[in-house]
């Protein structure tokens, strides 16, 4: 009887055992899942949100939303060089000495663009079928650039200077072939100054998000940036080719040639057709430019006066640090709102916008002249920071809608050209100002005044004209 009852109790037992274990067993991998998904919804959460707003209203469809993950992509990049750097000498010159340094700096940053127009802007508009892979090599030089860098910044090398160049030729490069790109991806109903803010907001917000990570690990070491930057500019080489084949499509396009005024052969009979010029695009255009420079001469002239100024007669009852962040703040904050308002701005006439907000600085640029004071400067540069940042994103819309694509990346390359050089020339006018706050902002109201006066005319001209009636390219 004992024998018989044996098996069975030692089956029963170890069929207790057994479904202890597969209970045990069980709950353990409830516990797994559910812990996977406490820990990875923080990261799918937001993910799929940023994917929902980067892809609304069509832009999904039309791949609009992937330019500007891309461009998110390139600015939380750019960032990243930009916090490593600037720790460095590079990036490093005190107000407080001698103009020269802070000179020198200017002409630095001109470097870049002494490429962009004459050769980079006409190699681009030769390889049109090419875009995806132009911003595919501007990521992955910089990833490149970035691991350069991140020996130069421990040793203190020469390779510091020419490989920071390369990564700003490589930055602008990319603007402008990005800023061709968005005809082609524009979703129905959409204006291009809509478009162009989305992708530049997406931007911006990638910019802050990168700037506290890429604080945190500059804390680790001046590298861990770096390789950050590396590992980011990577991805977006590789997220370029995930934009439609459509960025390629040569339809609609000729093979442009570097001279604006060439001969194209056509047909059998081969005869001559004239070439656009970048000078044959309308009133629209130049004016706008026109427009834009003043506005960048501004903020060239407002950075440097004011950083001088401040650093020796601080704004009332704030130290020379507080009020230079109040200021730089300002215009940040002035900026972030422009280009957001852009994105809503359901407009379709860039130049009424263009007239508005350079009218607007120029008044704000009087007033705070007038009663100079810690509020109107702030005011002034929140307002110059807004505009600057509308004004361009309507500039690109004229570009994009009014300048033939043989020659709209070469378009690009001389706007942003002329854009810096406007910039530099305002800094070296700031840099040569008496630190005299009413007389400096009167200067300053002066070139808005100017830019305002001489393009008002024809902007308003060509909004009531409609404009260049070309044909979107889809």
């Amino acid at each position: 009887m004992a024998a018989a009852r044996s098996p069975q109790d030692a089956t029963g037992v170890g069929g207790a055992k057994g479904n202890s274990r597969s209970g045990g067993s069980s709950r353990f991998r409830g516990f797994v899942r559910s812990l996977g998904r406490a820990l990875h919804l923080p990261v799918t959460g937001p993910a799929r949100g940023i994917r929902k707003a980067t892809h609304a209203q069509g832009a999904g469809e039309s791949g609009l939303g992937k330019l500007i993950e891309l461009h998110a992509v390139n600015g939380a990049g750019d960032m990243m060089i930009t916090v490593a750097l600037a720790s460095t000498v590079f990036f490093s010159v005190p107000t407080d000495e001698a103009r020269g340094r802070v000179a020198l700096y200017l002409a630095i940053t001109m470097a870049p663009f002494t490429l962009l127009a004459p050769v980079i802007g006409p190699l681009l508009d030769r390889v049109p079928h090419g875009r995806r892979a132009a911003m595919a090599c501007a990521m992955l030089a910089r990833a490149l650039l970035a691991l350069v860098l991140s020996g130069a910044v421990i040793s203190g090398s020469i390779q510091l200077y020419p490989a920071a160049l390369g990564v700003l030729v490589a930055s602008r490069s990319y603007g402008v072939v990005r800023s061709a790109v968005v005809p082609r991806l524009l979703p129905p109903k959409f204006s291009l100054v809509k478009a162009n803010s989305r992708v530049t907001l997406g931007g911006l917000l990638a910019t802050g998000i990168a700037a506290p990570v890429g604080a945190g690990l500059q804390a680790l070491g001046p590298r861990w940036p770096l390789y950050g930057a590396f590992v980011i500019f990577m991805a977006g080489t590789f997220l370029s080719f995930s934009l439609p084949r459509k960025v390629d499509s040569a339809r609609g396009e000729d093979t442009a040639l570097l001279a604006a005024d060439a001969q194209h052969l056509h047909g059998p009979h081969r005869q001559p057709v004239k070439r656009p010029g970048l000078r044959t695009v309308g009133i629209a255009v130049t004016h706008a430019l026109g427009a834009n420079c003043s506005l960048r001469c501004l903020s060239g002239f407002l950075i440097f006066f004011l950083a001088f100024l401040l650093r020796e007669h601080p704004l009332s009852g704030q130290s020379a640090a507080v009020s230079l962040g109040m200021v730089a703040v300002s215009a940040g904050v002035g900026n972030a709102c422009g280009t957001a308002v852009g994105a809503w701005l359901r407009s379709r006439a860039p130049e009424i916008i263009i007239v508005t907000v350079v009218a607007l600085v120029a008044g704000a640029a009087i007033v705070a002249a007038v009663f100079f004071g810690a509020a109107l400067v702030a005011a002034l540069t929140a307002v110059a920071g807004f505009a600057q940042a509308l004004s361009k994103l309507s500039l690109d819309a004229l570009i994009q809608r009014d300048v033939p694509e043989q020659v709209r990346t070469s378009a690009f390359a001389r706007s942003e050209t002329l854009l810096q050089v406007s910039w530099v020339f305002g800094g070296a006018i700031g840099i040569a100002m008496p630190l005299n706050g009413a007389l400096g902002l009167s200067v300053g109201a002066a070139i808005v005044a100017a830019g305002w006066l001489t393009t008002v005319r024809g902007l308003l001209s060509s909004a009531r004209h409609g404009g260049a009636a070309r044909p979107r390219v889809n």
